[in-house]
Protein backbone atom coordinates (compact mmCIF):
# COMPACT_ATOMS: atom_id res chain seq x y z
CA UNK A 1 0.00 0.00 0.00
CA UNK A 2 1.22 3.57 -1.13
CA UNK A 3 1.55 6.05 1.53
CA UNK A 4 -1.95 8.08 0.66
CA UNK A 5 0.39 11.64 0.99
CA UNK A 6 2.19 10.31 -1.87
CA UNK A 7 -0.02 9.78 -4.42
CA UNK A 8 -0.49 12.08 -6.95
CA UNK A 9 -4.54 13.02 -6.57
CA UNK A 10 -3.65 13.07 -3.04
CA UNK A 11 -1.45 16.45 -4.05
CA UNK A 12 -3.85 17.38 -6.57
CA UNK A 13 -6.56 17.02 -4.11
CA UNK A 14 -5.18 19.22 -1.73
CA UNK A 15 -4.22 22.36 -4.10
CA UNK A 16 -7.98 21.94 -4.53
CA UNK A 17 -8.74 22.36 -0.91
CA UNK A 18 -5.87 25.10 -0.81
CA UNK A 19 -7.72 27.58 -3.68
CA UNK A 20 -11.67 26.21 -1.66
CA UNK A 21 -10.48 27.83 1.12
CA UNK A 22 -8.74 30.91 -0.28
CA UNK A 23 -12.10 31.25 -2.40
CA UNK A 24 -14.25 31.32 0.58
CA UNK A 25 -12.12 33.44 2.74
CA UNK A 26 -13.05 36.31 0.52
CA UNK A 27 -16.88 35.35 0.69
CA UNK A 28 -19.25 37.73 1.92
CA UNK A 29 -21.01 37.18 5.21
CA UNK A 30 -24.12 35.82 3.82
CA UNK A 31 -22.34 33.17 2.03
CA UNK A 32 -19.32 32.43 4.28
CA UNK A 33 -21.09 30.69 6.59
CA UNK A 34 -23.26 28.87 4.52
CA UNK A 35 -22.20 27.67 1.69
CA UNK A 36 -18.72 28.44 2.05
CA UNK A 37 -18.99 26.38 5.25
CA UNK A 38 -20.37 23.56 2.89
CA UNK A 39 -17.19 23.95 0.46
CA UNK A 40 -14.92 23.25 2.91
CA UNK A 41 -16.40 20.54 4.34
CA UNK A 42 -17.07 18.81 1.36
CA UNK A 43 -13.31 19.69 0.06
CA UNK A 44 -12.39 17.88 3.46
CA UNK A 45 -14.57 14.86 2.41
CA UNK A 46 -12.30 14.20 -0.39
CA UNK A 47 -9.67 13.39 1.61
CA UNK A 48 -11.26 11.01 3.47
CA UNK A 49 -12.29 9.10 0.69
CA UNK A 50 -8.89 8.77 -0.72
CA UNK A 51 -7.51 7.56 2.68
CA UNK A 52 -10.42 5.04 3.09
CA UNK A 53 -10.16 4.21 -0.80
CA UNK A 54 -6.15 3.79 -0.91
CA UNK A 55 -6.09 1.87 3.24
CA UNK A 56 -9.10 -0.62 2.36
CA UNK A 57 -8.76 -4.02 -0.07
CA UNK A 58 -12.43 -3.23 -1.49
CA UNK A 59 -11.53 0.39 -2.72
CA UNK A 60 -14.96 0.77 -5.17
CA UNK A 61 -17.12 2.05 -2.65
CA UNK A 62 -14.69 4.76 -1.92
CA UNK A 63 -13.91 5.87 -4.53
CA UNK A 64 -17.15 6.00 -6.10
CA UNK A 65 -17.95 8.21 -2.99
CA UNK A 66 -15.29 10.53 -3.79
CA UNK A 67 -16.65 10.71 -7.28
CA UNK A 68 -20.03 11.79 -5.47
CA UNK A 69 -18.37 13.97 -3.23
CA UNK A 70 -16.46 15.20 -6.22
CA UNK A 71 -19.50 16.27 -8.32
CA UNK A 72 -21.42 17.92 -5.49
CA UNK A 73 -18.04 20.12 -5.23
CA UNK A 74 -17.90 21.14 -8.67
CA UNK A 75 -22.03 22.17 -8.11
CA UNK A 76 -20.66 24.43 -5.53
CA UNK A 77 -18.26 25.99 -6.95
CA UNK A 78 -20.10 26.31 -10.34
CA UNK A 79 -22.64 28.16 -7.86
CA UNK A 80 -20.41 30.56 -6.77
CA UNK A 81 -19.30 31.75 -10.10
CA UNK A 82 -22.93 31.91 -11.08
CA UNK A 83 -23.57 34.16 -8.07
CA UNK A 84 -20.76 35.44 -8.59
CA UNK A 85 -19.23 35.08 -5.46
CA UNK A 86 -15.66 34.19 -7.31
CA UNK A 87 -14.25 35.26 -10.41
CA UNK A 88 -14.36 32.93 -13.45
CA UNK A 89 -10.86 32.97 -14.05
CA UNK A 90 -10.41 31.34 -10.48
CA UNK A 91 -13.41 28.69 -11.73
CA UNK A 92 -10.99 28.66 -14.47
CA UNK A 93 -7.97 27.43 -12.63
CA UNK A 94 -9.70 25.48 -9.94
CA UNK A 95 -11.31 23.39 -13.14
CA UNK A 96 -8.15 22.21 -14.46
CA UNK A 97 -7.03 20.91 -11.04
CA UNK A 98 -10.75 19.46 -10.73
CA UNK A 99 -9.95 17.49 -14.28
CA UNK A 100 -6.62 16.50 -13.39
CA UNK A 101 -8.18 14.91 -10.10
CA UNK A 102 -11.44 13.45 -12.30
CA UNK A 103 -9.15 12.04 -14.30
CA UNK A 104 -6.90 9.87 -11.98
CA UNK A 105 -9.71 8.85 -9.39
CA UNK A 106 -12.09 7.42 -12.69
CA UNK A 107 -8.52 5.20 -13.73
CA UNK A 108 -8.16 4.46 -10.39
CA UNK A 109 -12.00 3.24 -10.27
CA UNK A 110 -11.52 1.49 -13.65
CA UNK A 111 -8.20 0.16 -12.35
CA UNK A 112 -9.47 -1.46 -9.44
CA UNK A 113 -13.02 -2.76 -11.42
CA UNK A 114 -10.48 -4.58 -13.85
CA UNK A 115 -8.64 -5.98 -10.48
CA UNK A 116 -12.07 -7.26 -8.98
CA UNK A 117 -13.29 -8.84 -12.00
CA UNK A 118 -9.77 -10.70 -12.61
CA UNK A 119 -10.28 -12.08 -9.27
CA UNK A 120 -13.62 -13.39 -9.33
CA UNK A 121 -12.97 -15.12 -12.59
CA UNK A 122 -9.90 -16.81 -11.56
Amino acid sequence: MVLYSELPVYRDTYKLLLEVYQVTNNLAREYKYSLGQDLKTDALALFRDLYKANRHVDKQPYLEAFLNDFELLRLELRLCVDLKLMPIRKMAQMSQIMDSIGRQVTAWRHKTKFAQSRNLSA
